[in-house]
């Protein structure tokens, strides 16, 4: 099934993958579901598309309304994908190939309000608590802005140490956690 832009001025349009390499996108429902979430946040807010693939979750989001969205992967032909995305869909982003740990491990140029990763997993029910990028993401994310991580189902977060887990559910195979930056006394629900 064709990967498209679901809502706003991009809406309806459909975006390339790479041919070459098995990626997996983001599918169109679960992105729905992101985004009628943060419904609120993503207008004039700055986004970070780590693990980028065919850039789906930064388009979307320029496509209603983000300010900006800095879009970071490794592959050669999914940057292209993206570059190509964003003149389809008559948008305008920040693509750098880069490895995500290691844009993570430089100090952050940027702040930005909401930040998505969906790395490579395996189809695995072990804990997320020992990500790497759980710590190296905080000094990237504004202090009220909202990370969004998609994984495996099943899979849970259990020890957040920094993060506030506001929502984990799953939906099929794919398993969403939305985080914040912990905020003593503060509950913060989506």
């Amino acid at each position: 099934m064709p990967l498209r832009v679901i809502s706003g001025t991009a809406g309806g349009l459909h975006l390339k993958s790479p041919k070459r390499h098995a990626l997996r996108p983001t599918q169109d429902r679960i992105r729905q579901v992101i985004f009628s979430s943060l419904a609120e946040v993503v207008p004039g807010a700055r986004v970070l598309d780590l693990y980028a693939g065919t850039g789906s979750f930064g388009i979307e989001a320029l496509s209603r309304g983000a300010a900006a969205a800095t879009f970071v992967e490794q592959d050669a032909e999914a940057i292209q994908c993206i570059r190509e995305n964003l003149v389809h869909c008559h948008l305008q982003g920040d693509v750098r190939q880069a490895d995500a740990p290691a844009f993570l491990a430089k100090p952050p140029v940027e702040t930005f309000d909401l930040i998505f990763a969906d790395p490579p997993y395996v189809k695995s029910r072990e804990p997320l608590d020992s990500h790497p990028f759980l710590t190296q993401l905080i000094p990237f994310l504004n202090p009220n802005g909202f990370f969004v991580w998609e994984h495996y189902s099943g899979q849970r977060l259990q020890n957040a140490g920094l993060w506030e887990i506001i929502r984990q559910r799953d939906y099929g195979e794919t398993g969403l956690t939305f985080l914040r930056i912990l905020h003593k006394n503060k509950k913060i629900m989506l």
